[in-house]
């Protein structure tokens, strides 16, 4: 039996660790059939040594979101490697420790607008420099942590990821006349590397153990990477400007 992504192509963002969620997206990617390549910064060779644990082989490439030439060389890259794109998958986010930690009120505009620009607006640049590739359409698939509500700690990633919901929501709206869906999956916290740099991340990560209807998991980011890939196929065809919760159901659950 075929999986649900035979025959796509894929470029997958963030695989820093074995734990991170965009490692087991690219696993699942690959056991469904697709081909991947993954992008690293600031350190590629940190995400080779870990795309070696993939099922099969698969190229890395240096890319750092806020870098122009990066940026612009980005296609013939990939090209080079894939031919063209099915799907993106978004898993870049970044803040200056100053804007974490429970500093909201004090954290200086520049660490603002690092993290914004790292965190939100990639997600316009890194699609729009994957465009040239998705010439039959695609599916963009990024990582949000529910920007409805202010978290412990989490600060001013939390204004970063409303950004990012609405980014996804207007490139979904401009985008779909080339048949390329835009959507994000609102993930639990899990115990990755970019969970390690909240200060204070296990206040945040209790919430799940009072109000998540299913049980949570920290160290299970399979969960959010069947919803990546489930995304990133073709069995959400008119799909898009959406955020699909993969949260143990803690988004419903009041007080």
């Amino acid at each position: 039996m075929s999986g649900i992504l035979e025959g796509k192509r894929v470029l997958i963002t963030g695989v820093l660790m074995e734990s991170s969620i965009a490692f087991h997206a690219a696993k699942l990617a690959q056991e469904q059939g697709a081909e991947i390549i993954l992008t690293a910064f600031p350190r590629p060779t940190l995400t080779e040594r870990i795309a070696k644990k993939l099922p099969k082989p698969t190229k890395v490439i240096e890319l750092d979101v806020t870098n122009d030439e990066h940026l612009g060389r980005l296609a013939d890259l990939v090209g080079e490697e894939l031919g063209g794109l099915d799907g993106v998958v978004h898993s870049i986010g970044f803040a200056p420790q100053d804007a974490l930690g429970g500093n909201f009120l004090n954290t200086p505009f520049e660490s603002v607008a690092t993290a914004m620009h790292v965190s939100a607006y990639s997600l316009k640049s890194l699609t729009m420099a994957c465009l040239p590739l998705m010439q039959n359409g695609g599916s963009v698939v990024g990582l949000t942590f529910d920007a409805q509500y202010a978290w412990p700690q989490y600060d001013w990633m939390g204004p970063a990821k409303a950004a990012l919901e609405a980014t996804s929501r207007y490139m979904a709206r401009d985008l779909g006349k080339q048949n390329i869906r835009c959507n994000l999956v609102s993930a639990g916290p899990i115990g990755s590397m970019a969970a390690k740099s909240i200060p204070g991340f296990s206040d945040l990560a209790a919430v799940w153990d009072h109000r998540s209807p299913l049980e949570w998991d920290l160290k299970d980011p399979e969960p959010a990477g069947k919803g990546i890939v489930a995304l990133l196929s073709d069995w959400f065809p008119k799909t898009t400007g959406e955020i699909i919760h993969v949260d143990g159901g803690l988004h419903a659950i009041g007080a």
